[in-house]
């Protein structure tokens, strides 16, 4: 029965919903992801600063890089490659640079209807523009729900048990000892609050992306020549012409778009919780910031994978192996054995920085219902830390099932709402490229042309960068 409504939620509608939104606001955004690509990496330059109660926008970046950034890039792309062909990443590329216009828009937004709370930090996310912006409060409390059920407590046990099994398998550790010491260590950051689970990303992301990017320029500067081949197999797989690779260009088209769309998370209302708490002077500063996390998973890590993969013989030898073994076996072709402890390595990286991600977007659902309930909050971490043992311990096939369902609610619940308030995204993307376009280095939102919104004015200023004056209007 789960997965009847697994399939039907994601292969039939989903898939069109997403697709179709993202096409919207691509075109309605005049392609805002292409327009501001360069843009993003200015915008890194200066995202390293935060003030009291935020998070830097560099650590929103690895925090939400963290979430998309994981099993899907792994073991998700084998599974494409294997069910779809190579013509499957071809559209995982195409639904990546789709859903960076969805992002930034739903991150936008999330900066947008912020709310500063008493004891001096910000929160937001969904339900808070959903609440603030439509004025839907049941609609918010079902995202909440939907949120701490998917991301909180069923991805979490599901991250502890990828990385209990890998470890079980690549070094003979018990899971047991693996889920004790996950415990241990996520216990030491979550306690810590937000700016912990920051600092502890900023760190660890950086390392697990850039070691995993390396060793893959590595495979493919060694196989230089082979390149353009294999890229030409991607695009020719796309579209149907090579019949003998995969399962023709519907199969290809399927996977690809499905796989995209569980790593990316664009639109699925999750990165949006932590773009939130970033400190930015503009919202669709973070909307650029976060376009770009898209673009990391999507068109750089999964392609890493996939460069792996399909310069090596293990796809075509008729091996019987799929998900995270077949990239650990071309892995160890290319490089050698010690290619399948790295893999394991660099998945228990990705999962460990999925766990703490998964926990924020949980704490800020609870968050939503109770903002100074202490003891709820101390019972969720131990509920949260007890679940990671329980998850090191088991085989999670229905938990995931359940909660692939939850997370596709999830996105509807998310996509609805954006859709809903796309004049409003725009009309923020508006005043932030008057204000480009007249020069200002870095734009600042004006409370005082947004007052018929019902944004929080304790969360932004009218200070403006010295030297730099905003234009008349947006």
């Amino acid at each position: 029965m789960l997965d009847l409504l697994n399939d039907f939620l994601w292969s039939k509608v989903l898939i069109v919903v997403l697709v179709a939104l993202g096409l919207l606001f691509t075109i309605s955004s005049r392609f805002v992801q292409f327009r501001y690509f360069g843009r993003m990496f200015g915008i890194l330059r200066d995202a390293f600063h935060h003030e009291p109660g935020h998070i830097s926008s560099f650590q929103a970046l690895a925090l939400s890089v963290a979430g998309r950034v994981g099993g899907g890039n792994i073991a998700g792309v084998a599974v494409a490659i294997t069910l779809g062909g190579p013509g499957a990443i071809f559209w995982m590329w195409v639904i990546g640079l789709i859903g960076m216009a969805t992002s930034f828009f739903e991150c936008a937004l999330a900066q947008l209807y912020k709310k500063a709370e008493p004891d001096g930090t910000y929160r937001g996310g969904p339900a808070y523009y959903i609440e603030r912006g439509l004025g839907q409060k049941w609609m918010a409390a079902l995202f909440s729900i939907l949120l701490l059920v998917t991301f909180g407590l069923c991805f979490n046990a599901l991250q502890s048990y990828t990385v209990a099994s890998s470890f079980a398998d690549a070094f003979g550790i018990p899971t047991t000892v693996t889920g004790i010491a996950l415990v241990v260590i996520v216990g030491l950051i979550i306690f810590g609050g937000i700016q912990r689970i920051a600092s502890a990303a900023e760190i660890v992301v950086p390392i697990m992306a850039v070691g995993y990017i390396l060793v893959a320029l590595v495979v493919i500067v060694t196989n230089i020549t082979a390149i353009p081949g294999v890229f030409a197999l991607i695009v020719k797989s796309a579209f149907g012409l090579e019949p003998a690779v995969g399962g023709g260009i519907g199969a290809a088209i399927m996977m690809g778009v499905r796989r995209g769309l569980f790593s990316n998370e664009a639109g699925l209302g999750s990165a949006p919780n932590v773009a939130a708490v970033a400190y930015v002077r503009h919202p669709a500063s973070q909307g650029v910031v976060q376009a770009f996390s898209v673009f990391i998973d999507t068109l750089i890590i999964c392609t890493c994978t996939a460069s792996i993969i399909l310069l090596s013989g293990v796809w075509t030898s008729g091996t019987d192996v799929g998900g995270v073994a077949l990239t650990q076996i071309s892995l160890a072709e290319h490089v050698g054995e010690w290619g399948r402890a790295f893999v394991s390595v660099a998945l228990m990286l990705f999962a460990f920085s999925s766990i703490m991600y998964n926990y924020y977007l949980g704490e800020n659902s609870l968050n939503y219902f109770s903002e100074e309930n202490k003891t709820l909050f101390t019972g969720f971490r131990v509920f949260t830390l007890a679940l990671i043992l329980w998850g090191s311990l088991q085989d999670l096939g229905t938990v995931f099932a359940f909660a692939d369902i939850t997370m596709g609610l999830l996105a509807l619940v998310n996509l609805a709402a954006i859709a809903l308030l796309l004049k409003v995204g725009l009309r923020v993307m508006a005043d932030y490229d008057a204000q480009i376009q007249a020069g200002v280095a870095q734009p600042v939102l004006d409370p005082d042309r947004f007052g018929d919104l019902n944004i929080d004015r304790n969360a932004w200023t009218n200070e403006q960068p010295a030297g730099t004056a905003a234009p008349a209007r947006a």
